[in-house]
């Protein structure tokens, strides 16, 4: 979808005693053409449906209607507030829409404090934090709404001062006439209305930015290393005592019975043992007691979903499922298979939640992407109204798609409504790696046809473990899609066409997704389906370039679809001197990746000789090291330089990862992984030392960026892999096979070792 460009819009003065503005997205003026943010291709034949419409513009549409009810409010004392709707989970959204009004309103950045929104169902599809669209969709309703603040504040001067608004300026929070100023908090109250008024207001242009654009630290950066930030488990909620569940051997096991749930009730600390939908639930004074107490209850279980599956049976079944590439073709062709295995999204603030249920009513605590969702969910499990049920979203340390979904505030709510009592429930992380939400194990089979230099055509038959994605990406194209049998495959097929595109003029290029076996928990793991199908498409770009003679940089660069992705993959090129010499078993890769009106292109070294992959680090696998990465990225307007190169260095540490390291291990029913010591993402001794971001100078609105440099990251560490070894890598991560099992223990719920079960090849 073609993004708009204009500065002149309608928004809303609302009435109250204190300046609250809100902005209306409807045009004041003709709306224009915006940059080259969703380039069409050079004279290509073959458009992509992402050029029309993708994933991120059909939530930035969806948001639109409730725009109006995103405020932002000054005060008496100067100091200018914002809630904003959707989750900060460490990528910096409280930062930049801080910027962005910042800018707008003249206002120092400290005076600009953005708070999370709770659970507001009138937001309808506008408080979903997901796909990269926070800044896509807020860059213009915030800007707006803090522009009408702004010119409420001049007029109000104006009358104040007997002068011409025209005469008037904000600056670092006062309203500057000549050789007068008014502090806008002596303004807030007169700027204010006893009416909603509509108004307009003309945006600052982009020449006139000294905020936006310019890096800045994170508004919570000192707060966060000073231990001062709130998280959940940080929240003191009266009476909520540490709460944790005893949970079942194998995935989705459930409860028969409990031997012995007096007994642990006695034991130091313990105040309520109770049986829930997910296993046995304990609350204590400690959480260290409810450890004891988990560890101590003897719980006889019924079986699992996956039961008695290991990684073969999931391997064959996808055998199974996958779709025909069809006949061979008559010219010459590189094919291939792919396989993928099952990941932890790994964050680092473990799956929590504070409950309070009363009979009439309900409160929680937690960190929620979709918390208007988990705010109806769960008052359908309490049988409430979902007004009676409040819902505050918390910060979060690390997302990574995980608190997309509210298993942990559910089991809260479950909790505290069978005790009667509030209780602050925190997941082990052995619980997460375990029982939480895996990325899909899938295969993916790529067939490429060609004819000298020039490719015929592409085809990619992706086929994957289903991929659960009923928490309100979902109810942005149909509320039921992802729950009705034959919709949640419907929807799958949509979220995976609207999030994929053939960068490359690669002829009449398809994409086929199939999906299988629900017996897992699984989400939609950053980036989603996009690392996989990208890693799996620029391996076949590496082989198509052999097989035609021709550099591998060079061969994309000749058939990328259009001028702003070459820039961006010549940048690295560059930057990162392709092509010098290297010693055996030291090679580079470059991959580029497009999305959600976003480029990005990856170039990395990798060192596989014998000498660097024998070093040993205590409780590190060994392998292969990226000693040298270069990520260049063209997002049109940035907010924050500073923070886009933060998302791109943690996203080139998940390509790493996801290429050399990190997967989970399944064996009879259950995942063998507990922890950081035994699920391997990327560690300081594989961080590349040399990491180089490029920020390309863009044009037009923000693109999506919060994802965007997973993909070619993975994809380039793995085209260096195969060059530096002489063998396409087709099974990920590439170490998945250095890990041995001897025979099954005994699994406790808890485990008193993570790596029971697990014996590292060295």
């Amino acid at each position: 979808m073609e993004p708009l460009r204009r500065r002149t819009f309608l928004g809303y003065v609302l009435a109250g005693p204190t300046l609250v503005a809100a902005a209306e997205l409807t045009s004041a003026e003709p709306a224009r053409a915006a940059g080259p943010a969703a380039p069409a291709a050079d004279g290509i034949p073959w458009p992509e449906p992402t050029e029309i419409l993708d994933l991120n513009d059909l939530m930035t549409v969806a948001a639109i209607p409730t725009a109006s009810l995103i405020t932002v409010e000054v005060g008496a004392d100067g100091e200018v507030r914002f809630a904003l709707p959707r989750a900060e989970v460490g990528q910096g959204i409280t930062t930049s829409s801080a910027m962005l009004i910042a800018e707008e309103l003249g206002v120092p950045l400290d005076r600009v404090h953005v708070s999370l929104a709770d659970a507001r169902p009138e937001l309808l599809f506008n408080q979903l934090t997901g796909a990269s669209n926070t800044t896509i969709a807020t860059y213009t309703p915030i800007r707006v709404a803090a522009g009408i603040a702004r010119a409420r504040l001049l007029a109000s001067a104006a009358a104040e001062l007997g002068s011409r608004v025209e005469a008037l300026t904000i600056s670092d929070g006062l309203v500057v006439g000549g050789s007068r100023q008014i502090p806008i908090g002596d303004l807030a109250a007169r700027a204010a209305s006893v009416r909603t008024e509509q108004v307009s207001v003309t945006l600052k242009p982009d020449t006139d930015f000294t905020v936006i654009g310019t890096p800045r630290t994170r508004v919570d950066a000192r707060a966060a290393v000073t231990g001062r930030k709130q998280f959940t488990m940080d929240l003191q909620v009266p009476d909520a005592l540490p709460t944790m569940v005893c949970r079942p051997p194998t995935i989705n096991g459930t409860v028969r019975s409990v031997a012995n749930a007096a007994d642990v009730r006695t034991m130091p600390g313990v105040t309520d043992v109770v049986t829930i939908s997910t296993g046995v639930a304990v609350r204590a004074r400690t959480f260290g007691q409810c450890i004891d107490a988990v560890r101590a209850l003897r719980v006889t279980w019924g079986p699992g979903t996956a039961e008695g599956k290991d990684d073969e049976d999931v391997l064959e079944e996808l055998r199974r499922t996958e779709a025909p590439l069809g006949l061979p073709p008559l010219t010459p062709s590189v094919e291939a298979t792919f396989t993928f295995r099952f990941r932890s999204n790994s964050a680092l603030d473990t799956n929590c939640a504070i409950a309070d249920v009363r009979p009439d009513r309900a409160e929680i605590w937690s960190s929620l992407k979709s918390p208007i969702v988990a705010q109806e969910t769960i008052a359908a499990l309490l049988g409430l109204p979902i007004p009676a049920v409040r819902v505050h979203v918390t910060q979060g340390g690390g997302s990574f798609g995980r608190r997309l979904f509210f298993d942990a505030a559910l089991e809260a709510a479950e909790v505290s409504r069978k005790i009667g009592k509030p209780v602050k429930l925190m997941w082990h992380r052995a619980d997460d790696s375990r029982q939480g939400r895996a990325h899909p194990m899938a295969r993916s089979r790529v067939r490429a046809a060609y004819v000298g230099g020039t490719v015929l055509g592409y085809q990619q038959s992706h086929t994957s473990v289903s991929t659960d994605l009923g928490h309100g990406l979902g109810e942005i194209i149909t509320a039921l899609a992802a729950q009705i049998p034959v919709g949640d495959k419907a929807f799958s097929q949509v979220f995976f066409q609207l999030s994929q595109a053939m960068p490359y003029n690669f002829g009449p290029a398809t994409r086929v997704l199939k999906e299988t076996d629900k017996s897992f928990n699984t989400g939609s793991m950053r980036n989603v389906y996009s690392p996989d199908v990208t890693c799996a498409r620029e391996l076949i770009v590496d082989r198509l370039a052999a097989k035609t003679g021709k550099d591998p940089y060079r061969f994309r660069r000749d058939h990328l679809r259009n001028a702003r992705d070459r820039a961006v993959l010549d940048r690295v090129a560059e930057a990162g001197e392709w092509g010098r010499s290297l010693p055996d078993g030291v090679a580079q890769g470059i991959a580029f990746h497009g999305e959600y009106h976003s480029t990005s292109a990856v170039l990395v070294e990798i060192d596989t000789r014998p000498e660097t992959v024998g070093r040993q680090v205590r409780d590190a696998v060994t392998g292969p090291r990226v000693t040298k990465a270069v990520l260049a990225v063209d997002v049109g307007t940035v907010v924050n330089p500073r923070g886009l190169e933060a998302q791109m260095m943690g996203c080139l540490m998940d390509g790493i990862a996801q290429t050399l390291t990190s997967s989970l291990h399944l064996r009879d029913g259950h995942f063998l992984e507990a922890s950081w010591d035994n699920y391997f993402y990327t560690r300081q001794w594989n961080t590349p030392p040399d990491v180089r971001v490029i920020i390309v100078p863009g044009s037009g609105e923000p693109g999506g960026a919060g994802e965007l440099g997973v993909a070619p990251s993975m994809a380039a560490v793995a085209c260096a892999y195969g060059r530096a070894t002489g063998t396409m890598p087709t099974d990920f991560p590439i170490n998945h096979g250095t890990l041995s099992f001897e025979p099954k223990p005994t699994v406790p719920p808890v485990p008193a070792s993570p790596t029971d079960g697990l014996t590292f090849l060295r």
